[in-house]
């Protein structure tokens, strides 16, 4: 019996990865991510940074908020979007640092 509850668990949890890795499986995704992992933004702020532009930011910021990747804030007519997960966090500093190094 217990086991099956481990499996369930687990099946569970690779359910989460599977989507927090489909969120950074685009690039403009990754983008955007790396920019929330250091600051919340607005959208203004988002496409200013990763010159992603206008309806692609959009598509791709819809698709985090459905994938429930990022959580947002309103501010008078100004949406702020940071990371949700602190886990996604820890994976994009990771890929960070396995990927963009300093360069000297």
């Amino acid at each position: 019996m217990s086991q099956n509850i481990e499996i369930e668990a687990m099946r569970n949890a690779a359910d989460t990865v599977v989507v927090a890795l489909k969120s950074l499986a685009n690039t403009d995704r990754l983008l955007i991510l790396c920019h929330l992992v250091q600051e919340e933004l607005n959208v203004s702020e988002i496409e200013e940074k990763t010159q992603i532009m206008q309806p692609t930011l959009s598509q791709q910021l819809m698709m985090l908020r459905k994938n429930d990747v990022v959580k947002t804030r309103r501010d008078g007519k100004q949406i702020y979007y940071s990371i949700k997960d602190e886990k996604l966090t820890l994976i994009l500093s990771q890929l960070y640092q396995l990927y963009c190094p300093i360069q000297l």
